[in-house]
This record gives C-alpha cells, structure tokens and sequence, in this order.
C-alpha cells in the first residue's frame, strides 16, 4: 500500500536548501519512491493562505518509507534540509 509525506517546508537559506534538492531526488528513487509535487507556489481555495514549500512524496510502503528515511545516504544529506528550513 502506497504512503505519502506531505512536507510543508519554510526555506530560510536558500543555498544551503539548494543542496539538498539537488542530492534528494536520487535518493527518492533510489527507494521506490517519487515525488508527485514540488510546488513552491500553492493556491489556497480554503483557509489561511499558505506561502512557503510544499512537496509531496509517494513510497511503495510505510517500511521503505522509514528505510529511506533512516539509511546512511537520507541522514547525510537530511542535515541540509535541517539547517536551511
């Protein structure tokens, strides 16, 4: 049964960010995972409007979800997310 993660990201750093977008989607696919939406513009139809990221990732599973999540290869590159947003 497929999973999702819906993040909702505030980016503080760009171009620490920027690293991590760039060494992420590999390692997505990697897992069988894919992202269904990068958005950095969301339109609102209800509620408060939200301006920051939102991204949208599908994985086969909530175990390959949490492997890639835990490997060595995420958290190396997880510590860029952590300090830019």
């Amino acid at each position: 049964m497929s999973v999702y993660v819906v993040a909702m990201v505030k980016v503080n750093d760009v171009e620490t960010y920027k690293k991590y977008t760039s060494l992420t989607p590999a390692l997505v696919k990697k897992y069988g995972g894919r992202f269904l939406a990068r958005a950095g513009e969301v339109e609102t139809i209800e509620g408060e409007p939200f301006h920051d990221r939102l991204v949208l990732l599908e994985f086969p599973s909530k175990e390959v979800l949490h492997k890639w999540y835990a490997s060595e290869e995420y958290q190396a590159v997880l510590k860029y997310r952590l300090a830019s947003s």
